[in-house]
């Protein structure tokens, strides 16, 4: 899994040709435009993205089918959004208001991400629903649920953390693999491939607190993964509620 390879810094190819000044750096005040339904949809169409920053809860609740989640209350919003997004695509955000889209493609100017931005769903999934269209929705699950289920009927679980934070401690029966992982990193190929799970089973995809996980979730979402559930308050509800934590030498490190 090339575990030792450093991630690339998030929008590496804009920031280097910024640097080198192939790419200005935006002078003004960058402004997000409103789209409507029909014109997401017709863009995304053409390659375009969708950048869902709203809430995981939110972002559970419905969501345009395919879209990345990855939370404006995050603060590595913009570097996380550059990490996993192809280097080439142009965006389109999801958010609440208009602020908030404003708000999101601001942060993304310190990275050189705003000049990739097409604009913002006008009036947010309100209006993409009143428009009829369909919405995807992610499980959302909390640790008791993921304890029960886990003993009662084989749940699988992937823990999407750093590997540092993996090796201080996880569940015992978790799989690994960093969000980052899932999506390529400059020259290094994504490595969804090398999970140990298949696209069919039913798996708990975990964090630190579930916003890394519901990003992960949305890009094995794209890979055809279908049977995800998000695991709310992550590691750490896991660890205050007293559940049983490995280390990386198979060690328990909280009883």
């Amino acid at each position: 899994m090339q575990d030792d390879q450093p991630v690339k810094p998030a929008n590496i190819l804009n920031i280097v040709a910024t640097n080198q000044g192939r790419l200005p750096l935006t002078q003004e005040m960058p402004v997000a435009k409103p789209l409507s339904p029909a014109e997401v949809a017709e863009l995304m169409g053409a390659g375009y993205v969708v950048v869902d920053a709203r809430s995981t809860a939110e972002f559970g609740s419905g969501h345009i089918p395919g879209a990345y989640n990855v939370q404006m209350s995050s603060l590595e919003f913009e570097q996380r959004v550059g990490w996993v997004t192809p280097d080439d695509a142009p965006i389109i955000l999801v958010t609440n208001t208009a602020e908030e889209a404003q708000r999101c493609i601001f942060n993304m100017a310190f990275i050189a991400l705003d000049s990739r931005v097409a604009g913002y769903l006008d009036c947010g999934m309100e209006a993409w629903v009143e428009d009829g269209r369909h919405v995807e929705q992610v499980p959302q699950i909390d640790v008791i649920d993921l304890k029960t289920r886990l003993s009662e009927n084989g749940l699988q679980v992937l823990d999407v953390r750093d590997k540092e934070e993996w090796e201080e401690g996880h569940i015992p029966q978790a799989h690994f693999m960093p969000y980052t992982s899932l999506v390529p990193q400059l020259d290094i190929p994504a490595q969804i491939d090398k999970l140990d799970l298949l696209p069919e089973q039913s798996i708990a995809v975990t964090c630190a607190t579930g916003k890394r996980s519901s990003t992960a979730i949305s890009i094995l979402r794209r890979n055809g993964f279908k049977h995800l559930y998000n695991v709310i308050g992550g590691m750490e509800a896991w660890e205050h509620a007293g559940y049983e934590m490995i280390d990386a030498e198979g060690n328990v490190c909280n009883i």
